[in-house]
């Protein structure tokens, strides 16, 4: 993986650190909501020093913003993202299927939730900012479908994500323009 040796060129330990701690977490085979609670204490932790993170993996785009993979277990247990932001960006409306830990690492985010409500997601008149070195978490359980936006109305934002699975690959739900739930599969800016 191109991207995970970049990492590693550049880092002084502290991604090879989470992606260590993230390994045993999931070779405990805990319940999600342990991976949830420990997962938050690693990320926090990585996402407090940003010098690690490669410049093509901070990289955003005029037209959309950016997801950048990091790193693939070799077993498609989890990935992790960086995301990054120019103001005025956001995604759709969208789930996830799988766990995920969302931990703002420069600028901020703002996360609309909604829920499902015979089968169409309704906002839940519920926003929280998202500042530098905070953590979310998303689930089915505990909550899956968001909007999340650059807050930063000058500045580009990134945050590092950790998802259950490929999350590039994985089957989710958005609303359309026409506001119809739709499958589709997310990819990655690069690989």
């Amino acid at each position: 993986m191109n991207n995970f040796y970049k990492i590693l060129a550049k880092d002084s330990g502290s991604f090879q650190d989470f992606i260590k701690s993230m390994n045993e977490l999931v070779d405990s085979n805990v319940s999600e909501a342990e991976i949830l609670l420990k997962g938050n204490v690693y990320l926090s932790r990585l996402v407090s020093d940003d010098s690690w993170l490669p410049d093509d993996c901070a990289q955003s785009y005029a037209d959309k913003y950016a997801q950048h993979l990091l790193y693939i277990d070799p077993s498609n247990r989890y990935c992790v993202v960086s995301f990054v932001w120019r103001p005025g960006q956001k995604t759709p409306i969208h789930d996830h299927t799988v766990w995920g830990l969302v931990g703002v690492m420069r600028g901020a985010e703002l996360c609309d939730e909604y829920h499902l409500i015979e089968n169409s997601p309704t906002a839940q008149g519920k926003s929280h900012i998202l500042k530098r070195g905070q953590i979310d978490s998303v689930s089915p359980t505990i909550g899956d479908w968001h909007q999340v936006s650059n807050h930063e109305e000058n500045h580009t934002s990134i945050s590092i994500h950790v998802y259950g699975g490929d999350i590039g690959s994985i089957n989710r739900h958005m609303i359309n323009a026409n506001g119809e739930i739709v499958d589709f599969v997310s990819g990655y800016s690069t690989s």
